[in-house]
């Protein structure tokens, strides 16, 4: 099915993007054990897609294909906020979680792509993430006689430093090889193991003697495989302890099936970024590293991230100089080894003064979109003129019913408003069912920003 903006042909130039979150950790996803869960992680992917619209804030010949239906209504208010012209999305009729091959399968989508080449028989295709599926459907157009470009991707031979440096043990071995060259790039002391016996005595081992501890299984996601223990959380007693981390670990397949890493507990320092800054690059096709942005992660207490907060403000230069450094270091081993995109380094800021580097992701992250929506309306320099916070996942009262056209009336008052250059942007229709609103916010300071969520706040949940 397709949903279209204007009559406008699509033109040469035409951009098509693959909203492909599940392919990004689909080994993962299969080896969730239950059914229910494993189908809820692909649909909840799937709506994400809405989110990363806003990729493309202020960009024409746009051609995005998406997991699942956008309704004509909140595309024409992003049109609207955005003022993007020739946008159009198209959906597969097949949703697996597999979209690449959905769309190879699918002859209206195909068609679709095809046009967007035009008599110039040349287009630019880019995704979500780098997955095998989306290299071999590039393959599977340049077969129907189409030039590719893949700015954001790396060539087929290397794309295996998606998955590696994407990882939780790849991101470690990099750091235990780079000690000598990069001091700041370290990491919480940690192991890698396979197999929840020998995870479960590890673990305990650490958290008796430490009072806490953190498994992570290889690629995560969504809050999925991280295990957060603190103190008081488990048994002092060894036994008891070991015991409690196996049963956890022996619900979800995914700890038997991949690597672990068990880490030291860190104690995070809210006062930096909230406790968790963080960076994010891209890599551009002739390898060149480009910092983009630093921000605060928003993260809930069992480590399922929320959002981000950006701003010049948010840590100190001190800090920021630490993180931007340390991220091109990680870049140029990437770039070195073939990586070509996006990625982004998570840090902890802890209570001793240490900045630890937690994990990479080696994609477009929960933060490009915000990035990108900043930078289009506000210029380059939108990290000291604007105070940017943003939320996947806000909870909604469970006992109303929300639409697009209810939270717009709702918040009429704060929302975004070029002239004021303030407000709330709404990032997702289809979260509004789940009882979720996800929402971006700009404010002239961290002051106004804050005072406009706690506004929008008492809004949606107020009697």
């Amino acid at each position: 099915m397709m949903t279209n903006t204007n009559n406008h042909s699509l033109l040469p130039r035409t951009l098509v993007y693959v909203f492909n979150m599940s392919e990004d950790v689909w080994p993962f996803i299969t080896s969730i054990r239950k059914k229910e869960a494993r189908e809820d992680e692909i649909e909840d992917n799937a709506i994400l897609c809405e989110r990363d619209l806003f990729l493309f804030t202020g960009e024409d010949n746009v051609l995005y294909v998406a997991p699942k239906s956008i309704s004509p209504a909140f595309l024409s208010y992003f049109t609207r906020l955005t003022k993007n012209e020739n946008f159009r999305v198209v959906v597969p009729h097949e949703h697996t979680g597999v979209i690449c091959e959905d769309i190879a399968r699918d002859k209206y989508v195909m068609q679709e792509i095809i046009a967007a080449a035009n008599s110039s028989r040349r287009l630019t295709l880019t995704s979500y993430a780098t997955s095998l599926q989306f290299l071999h459907l590039a393959d599977h157009l340049r077969g129907q006689g189409i030039t590719v470009a893949t700015p954001d991707t790396p060539e087929e031979e290397d794309a295996w430093t998606v998955n590696f440096f994407g990882s939780k043990s790849g991101i470690r071995q990099l750091a235990q090889q780079s000690a000598s060259l990069e001091p700041d790039l370290k990491m919480p002391d940690g192991v890698i193991c396979s197999g929840v016996a020998d995870a479960a005595r590890i673990a305990a081992n650490r958290y008796v003697k430490e009072h806490g501890v953190v498994l992570k299984t290889n690629k995560g996601h969504s809050g999925y495989g991280v295990l957060i223990f603190r103190p008081g959380d488990l048994e002092d007693s060894y036994h008891a302890c070991e015991q409690a981390i196996h049963a956890k670990l022996s619900e979800e397949k995914y700890w038997e099936t991949f690597p672990i890493v068990i880490e030291r507990y860190i104690e995070e320092n809210p006062a930096v970024a909230g406790g968790f800054p963080n960076v994010e690059f891209r890599i551009a096709k002739n390898g060149r590293v480009e910092f983009l942005y630093f921000c605060g992660l928003r993260v809930t207490r069992d480590g399922t991230f929320k959002g981000i907060e950006i701003h010049r403000d948010v840590v100190s230069n001190k800090i920021a100089t630490h993180m931007i450094d340390t991220g091109y270091f990680i870049g140029e081993q990437y770039a070195k080894n073939g990586y070509r995109g996006y990625y982004d380094v998570d840090f902890v800021a802890a209570r001793n003064g240490e900045l630890y580097v937690t994990e990479s992701n080696v994609r477009r992250t929960g933060g490009t979109f915000v990035y990108m929506t900043a930078l289009r309306l506000f210029g380059k320099d939108f990290m000291s003129d604007v105070y940017t916070i943003s939320n996947n996942a806000f909870k909604l009262p469970e006992d109303r019913r929300y639409t697009l056209s209810v939270i717009t009336e709702t918040l009429s008052p704060i929302l975004f408003n070029r002239k004021t250059g303030e407000g709330v942007i709404i990032v997702s229709e289809q979260y509004l069912a789940l009882h979720r609103f996800s929402y971006i916010i700009f404010g002239r300071n961290e002051r106004r920003a804050l005072a406009i969520e706690t506004e929008m706040e008492h809004l949606l949940v107020k009697e």
